[in-house]
């Protein structure tokens, strides 16, 4: 007696063959990187919307700092007014360079703007991203240290080298 597969179980038993060969053929799963914890700045050293030029996760890696003297989303410190993100613009990887008239950081290669009182979001131009954050952190002698970055760096898989 000749038994037909049915269209209902032939389309069962495909998608969970398809699926399964899928997961079986990703690749495996990077265990989450180890941010380094540097110290970049004192809080008695900063001034506001002066900005500071460091270097985060590695020196290949510009990085921002600002202070703005009234709170900012992800500001730390006591007046949770200070911020860091990436200088490489999220378009092309040029440089930025921070307009304190404007508070806004620029590019000079295609001209896109980010806004770095409203977490680096893009205001105008080429990119078509906001800024990778540096995650800061403020130690009791009042060290500001960096501790992660949030969102990409420009021209990187992974903003960990060697992980």
């Amino acid at each position: 007696m000749n038994n037909p597969v049915s269209r209902r179980i032939f389309f069962k038993v495909s998608g969970a063959s398809a699926a399964s060969g899928a997961l079986m053929g990703a690749a495996p799963v990077q265990a989450a990187a180890v941010w380094p914890d540097r110290a970049v700045a004192q809080l008695a050293g900063l001034r506001v919307n002066v900005p500071l030029p460091f270097s985060y996760p590695d020196a290949t890696s510009p990085c921002v700092l600002l202070k703005f003297g009234r709170p900012v989303p992800a500001g730390v410190g006591p007046e949770r007014d200070i911020v860091a993100y990436s200088a490489l613009c999220t378009h092309m990887g040029c440089p930025l360079a921070y307009d304190s008239a404007a508070q806004t950081f620029k590019c000079g290669c295609h001209y896109s703007q980010f806004d770095p009182e409203h977490g680096g979001q893009m205001v105008c131009g080429q990119a078509t991203t906001g800024l990778p954050q540096v995650q800061l952190a403020v130690s009791r002698d009042g060290a500001i240290h960096a501790t992660g970055v949030s969102g990409l760096i420009y021209g990187r898989v992974n903003n960990i080298r060697g992980a």
